[in-house]
Parts: structure tokens; sequence; C-alpha cells
């Protein structure tokens, strides 16, 4: 005897042990055959252990849990549970085995032994379950169907096990019941309408469509968008960024491809003609100094900024065709936001569109212990007393151990001591003249170093002028 489950996943073929399970298996085919089960949503999923459903109201305020079929029939609700029964040859051992769901009769204790069953029930998802031997009634076993159960496993579900899209019976089939009919009872074959507490249990539909619409170029540029705005939110809670919406500033441009012998005057005199320039630096090697040949120009308006932009874009500069675009950076916009306010001055990038979240920078925060003025003022003061009695004492020891030397000593003393004395102090002052110059020839050698640096650094500037005159002479 088998009957098929027509699921929003796919579909189950269930034989029924109707021989070693005869009053589970009665109940479950009636329930089926009126049609109690259609529209019952998978209630809970557990993963690879099992899966359960078999109450149509399910997570609506008013449902009672499901019923059983003489409950159902009689519509009296002291008897919507009947009494399970257990096979000591049916084990859940195998992939797919199906059992109702047993509870205590209302109002046990929790030593009470006896199980009874209503109409939900529940299929396994992966083999040798025995924990719910003796807790769950075994009554039938899924022969086809295996891979709608592979897709009930590998459903997304949130915390409480409930999947995110919903999963429901759509219609059952029952070919044969070889069990008799109840008198006056009539089986129902078609669907009945879902009712609007049913409807009102829709999480999502299992007929919606939830994956992205719209062309490849569409989806790839949303995925992008997504990743963009997780990676900004992973730098603003590492403390890179100030917040995730900061965008880089529209009134500085990006210029590369330059000659190492550019220099930040050489750029803010030929950008200079299209507007009032804040800011320009060529960035450099923190160490030798030397151009890394590209470098970020600030103006002072955004649409002077935007006609450099058109006007400079394969400029030919000190024999380098220039790349002209527009800055996408925010390292100097996160500095300036992070650090100390300081006095106004002209700060790359600006501080304009930095207003978000702005209070929380007025001020350093120190993990310090707390003390009143009048107290540090007391310690500074014992602490210099202390200082100055002890250096008295050092003092005070130092003369008398002299003293007594020369008490005791006499002649020995002027003579040994006072020589050694002399040898030690000439010695010092040797090792003191050789190491003082040491330190000159260094801070001569230092200073003709930086004398020829600044020699070469200016005659580079002025061979520069001298060729950006003759090239403008030239155009003229």
């Amino acid at each position: 005897m088998s009957v098929l489950l027509e699921l929003s996943v796919g579909d189950l073929v269930i034989d029924l042990h109707t021989e070693l399970a005869p009053k589970l298996c009665d109940n479950f085919l009636k329930l089926c055959r009126s049609k109690y089960y259609n529209f019952s949503p998978v209630s809970i999923i557990q993963q690879n252990f099992s899966f359960q459903t078999g109450d149509p109201m399910a997570f609506h305020p008013g449902s009672i849990g499901g019923t059983s079929f003489e409950g159902l029939r009689t519509m009296d609700f002291s008897k919507r549970l009947v009494k399970a029964e257990f096979s000591p040859l049916l084990k859940h051992k195998q992939k797919g085995t199906v059992s109702m769901a047993c509870v205590r009769a209302p109002g046990a204790s929790a030593d009470d032994e006896e199980w009874w069953v209503g109409s939900q029930f529940l299929v396994t998802l992966g083999d040798d379950l025995d924990y719910l031997d003796g807790r769950a009634a075994i009554f039938g076993q899924v022969v086809e169907g295996f891979d709608t159960l592979e897709a009930i496993n590998a459903a997304f579900c949130d915390k409480d096990g409930r999947p995110m899209k919903d999963i429901r019976i759509k219609h059952t089939h029952v070919l044969e019941d070889p069990f008799p009919e109840p008198e006056g009872w009539q089986e129902r074959e078609e669907s009945p309408i879902p009712t609007q507490e049913q409807l009102s249990t829709v999480r999502i539909g299992d007929e919606e469509d939830v994956e992205e619409s719209g062309d490849e170029e569409e989806q790839e540029r949303k995925r992008r968008e997504r990743e963009a705005r997780a990676q900004a939110l992973t730098l603003e809670m590492v403390g890179d960024l100030p917040f995730a919406e900061v965008k880089p500033p529209e009134n500085v441009l990006f210029v590369c491809k330059l000659n190492p012998v550019t220099q930040d005057e050489d750029l803010h005199l030929i950008f200079s003609r299209f507007g009032e320039i804040l800011s320009c630096e060529v960035i450099r090697d923190k160490r030798t100094g030397d151009s890394l040949q590209y470098a970020f120009i600030e103006f002072a308006n955004q649409a002077d900024c935007e006609q450099a932009y058109f006007k400079m874009q394969g400029v030919l500069i000190d024999d380098h065709r220039i790349h002209v675009d527009f800055s996408q950076s925010v390292s100097r916009l996160a500095q300036n936001f992070l650090n100390k306010p300081r006095k106004q001055s002209a700060n790359f990038g600006g501080k304009e569109g930095l207003v978000k979240g702005r209070a929380y920078q007025e001020r350093e925060l120190k993990h310090e212990m707390i003390f009143d003025e009048d107290d540090v003022k007391d310690r500074k003061r014992r602490r210099s007393k202390s200082r100055s009695r002890s250096r008295s004492r050092s003092r005070d020891r130092s003369h008398r151990d002299k003293d007594r030397r020369g008490h005791r000593g006499g002649d020995r003393y002027d003579t040994g001591d006072r020589g050694r004395d002399r040898r030690d102090y000439e010695q010092r002052r040797e090792r003191d003249s050789g190491r003082d110059g040491g330190r000159d020839r260094d801070r001569d050698r230092d200073r003709d170093r930086d004398r020829d640096y600044d020699r070469r650094r200016h005659h580079d500037r002025d061979r520069n002028h001298d060729r950006h005159r003759d090239r403008e002479r030239s155009r003229r």
C-alpha cells in the first residue's frame, strides 16, 4: 500500500506498514483521503536529522497542532489524539523513515510512558537515528523521491528551523485503502481552497521567484554593488573609514605617469590656469624621497576640476604623456576625520563632506586613573622634595668619605690615589674628545650632503622652469 505526496519541491512515494502499524496507517490514509494535509507546510527542518509536517494551521496563533481523523470526522476536540502503537520490528535505521510525532496526553506527568498521536508526522533525513525509537511511531518508508528529501535537507532555514521559502504539501493521492470506511463518510475528491488563516502564515510563497531578474550585466552590477557595500562596512568596522557611506571628493584629480623630475611647483603652475588650487602634492617615497610618478591636485571649485580633467588628458609634461582621472581615494579624508581636530588649514580633500559621526571624534578618549588636581600637585611636590633630599644625602655621604680617607691615609692618599684619579680623568677626557670629534665629523658630512641635495634640486627646478618657458614661447 503506497501514498503519493505532492510537495512544492517534488514528490514522495511512501509505502505503509499496514500489518505492523494498522491503526496509524488507517489514521494517515483517512486524513489523506479527506485532503486534510493539503497546503500543510513543512514546519521544521533539522538538517541531516528529520523534517516535520502535517499541521495545516502551523504558524497560526489559533493552531491546535493538528487532529486525528476521528477528531476531524466528529469535530470533537477530545478525540483529536489517538494512542500510538510501536512495533519492535520497526526502527529508524534508514533515511526516509516516516513516523508519527508523539506527544503525551494533556495533563499527563513527565514520567507517563503513554504516547499519543494526531496528524503531524516526520520523515528522517539520515540513517541510524535510534534516538527516535520509542519517541516517534513508525508507519511507513519513503521508496521514491530521495531527490526531494535532499532538496528539503538543503533548504535555507531560520534559527528555529522554519524554511525561509515555504515548502508545502500540494496534494495527496491514495490508490487503495484496505481499511473499512466509517459509516456516512465520503472521500473528498478536490483539494480545498486555502483559508485566510492559512494564507496569513505564508512567508515566501513556494511559487514566488526569489532569484534576481534581469540580464547578466544587471545582475553583475548588483552583485558588485553588494560586494562594495560589504567591503565598505568592513573597513568602517576596522577603523579605516569614518563611515561606510563616505565618498571620494569630487574636486580632486589623480595624475599619474609623471616624469620623476616633475616637482609640485611644476604641476601647480600648469594646472593653476584652470582655477584656484588648494593643494598639489607629488607622492614620494618615505625613505628615499624619490617621486612615485603620481600626484593629487585639489581644486577649490568642482567645475575647475572637471575642466582640467577634460583639457589635460594625455598632455605632455617633461617628455611624459600624463593620465588624468578623478580621485577615488578616501584615505586622506579618513585620516583627517580620525585625527584630533586642528586649526583650519588647506587640508587635502577637505572635511566639508564628513558630517556624519563627527561628534564621536571631537575629543580623544584616554583610559587614565582619575585624581583631583590638588592630589596631583601634592604628589609632584612630594616627589620633588624626596629627590632633592636624596641628592643632599648622597652629597654629604661623599664628603664624609673623603674626610675619612684624608685623615686615615695621609701621604699615601696624596701620592697613589691622586695619581690614579688624574690618570682616570685624562682617559675620560681623551675618550670624550674623540667622541665629540666623531660627532663633529658626522655633522659636517650631513651638512655637506644636504647642501649638495639642495643645490641639485634648485638646478633641476630652474632647468624645468626654463624648459617650460621655452615651450610656452614656441607655442605662441
